[in-house]
């Protein structure tokens, strides 16, 4: 059988997070997850998709990437990203964004930071998540991964809770993380109706919720070495919206 991947959507949008924010971008959302993190607003992606050869999935992308070819550009329009779910989860991911960096394309990877990330082309522009304590799955961090980061990868925290930015902090300052790549840190952003899912996590008893503005003061005041960032897309398109 030829190689195949187990994809839930793909579609052209705008980067709504990381140092791309903004730039147009392909998204291919991978089906499956590993973790159930509290505030996951892709539920709809752990069990449903359809199987699709390589070749397929590398064609729809060329088609959509087609009105964008301009001779001579700095870069290569649009990014592609790998996201989910958890990209990782399905080996066949790996020949598949090595196929589109042999391209010419600036490929990202959106990944949960709990799969191993050394089988990952080098090439390819890693954006992974420390998962703080309100998301229920701290346990899961890989923390091996971080001697694989490099500074063409990306490291993002989301951050709903007081215990949330205090974890993140520390984190920084134990690992010196801010010596290793850019630096996210990203607001949760509260979930629909249509997007609550009963699989979830919950948030554990005890903690206190942030706002952004809080969320921003607080990193401003402890003069944090990183980003601040809103889900852009959330803010164009409905926020429980589809393919955008």
């Amino acid at each position: 059988m030829a190689e195949t991947l187990v994809v839930n959507e793909i579609f052209l949008s705008v980067q709504g997070e990381s140092t791309f924010a903004g730039w147009p971008c392909i998204f291919i959302r991978l089906t499956a997850c590993n973790l159930r993190c509290s505030y996951c607003d892709t539920a709809y992606a752990f069990t449903t998709g359809t199987r699709m050869p390589l070749d397929a999935i590398r064609a729809r992308v060329h088609e959509l990437a087609a009105p964008f070819t301009i001779p001579a550009a700095a870069q290569r329009l649009p990014l592609i990203e790998l996201t989910g779910g958890e990209p990782l989860l399905q080996p066949n991911s790996l020949p598949l964004m090595r196929a589109f960096c042999d391209d010419g394309f600036t490929v990202l990877v959106e990944t949960s930071g709990a799969l191993d990330l050394a089988p990952v082309d080098p090439r390819v522009r890693r954006i992974m998540d420390l998962k703080c304590p309100s998301s229920g799955e701290v346990a899961r961090n890989r923390l091996e991964n971080l001697a694989l980061l490099r500074a063409t990868d990306e490291i993002k925290f989301v951050i709903g809770t007081r215990e949330d930015y205090d974890w993140a902090r520390a984190q920084i300052t134990t690992y010196q993380l801010q010596r290793i790549c850019p630096l996210l840190f990203s607001w949760v952003s509260p979930l629909t109706d249509g997007q609550q899912d009963a699989s979830l996590k919950k948030v554990p008893a005890g903690q206190t919720p942030l706002t952004r503005q809080e969320l921003v003061e607080r990193l401003l005041a402890d003069a944090l070495p990183v980003r601040f960032q809103l889900q852009m897309h959330k803010f164009i398109w409905p926020p429980d919206q589809r393919g955008v």
